[in-house]
């Protein structure tokens, strides 16, 4: 494993996204343990694109505009109903150790929609993983999939890191009604910006 890997991958991971932004919003608003179980959803939202690139499925995405597109639309739609979501969202938000946490499901299944629909994902690693693994060669498949793995164990280490910071600010921010509700407007606001990025970027 080569040290330019290494550092791409946490350059990718460590920039926000929308896994990232995810993995703050459930932290801030139940604690570390919703932040930890969002960046287990981010990270799972990975494998996918991962399976796309190492069965070739990525190449012919990449190859066909039509189903590019379709993946891109949904994505947009997705990220924009999170930001209707978020912008609606006036329930009371309390700092309560003893409260029954939401659905670990319900979370992770929001993280992995996240993550899986977003074709740039699947582009990504077309592009970037086959330039760390020689051609031809007869490990060829093993050293992609470990490769995989650094990358995958990289966003959910840089993930949890996130949502434990923005767990520990959790009491501060929640103490002041106003702060969360220009969080809200800052979060939602920050989901419709990237739908739109996402629906600008051609492949």
């Amino acid at each position: 494993m080569s040290i330019a890997f290494l550092v791409t991958t946490l350059v990718v991971v460590a920039t926000p996204g929308t896994g990232a932004l995810y993995t703050i919003s459930a932290a801030l608003q139940r604690g570390t343990r919703a932040g930890v179980v969002a960046a287990l959803g981010g990270t799972l939202g990975i494998v996918p694109h991962l399976v796309a690139t190492v069965t070739g499925v990525a190449a012919l995405m990449h190859a066909s505009a039509v189903a590019f597109h379709t993946l891109q639309v949904a994505g947009v739609v997705y990220l924009l109903y999170l930001a209707w979501l978020t912008w609606r969202d006036r329930s009371p938000l309390t700092v309560d150790e003893t409260e029954t946490p939401r659905s670990d499901g319900q979370v992770i299944r929001t993280a992995v929609l996240i993550n899986l629909l977003n074709p740039k994902l699947t582009i990504f690693f077309v592009a970037f993983l086959p330039q760390f693994v020689r051609p031809g060669s007869d490990d060829a498949l093993v050293r992609m999939l470990g490769l995989s793995g650094v990358f995958m164990l990289a966003t959910f280490v840089v993930f949890v890191l996130y949502g434990c910071v923005a767990a520990g600010l959790r009491r501060q921010v929640l103490s002041r009604p106003r702060v969360v509700r220009r969080l809200r407007q800052v979060f939602a606001g920050t989901y419709v910006a990237l739908a739109g990025r996402l629906a600008l970027e051609g492949r």
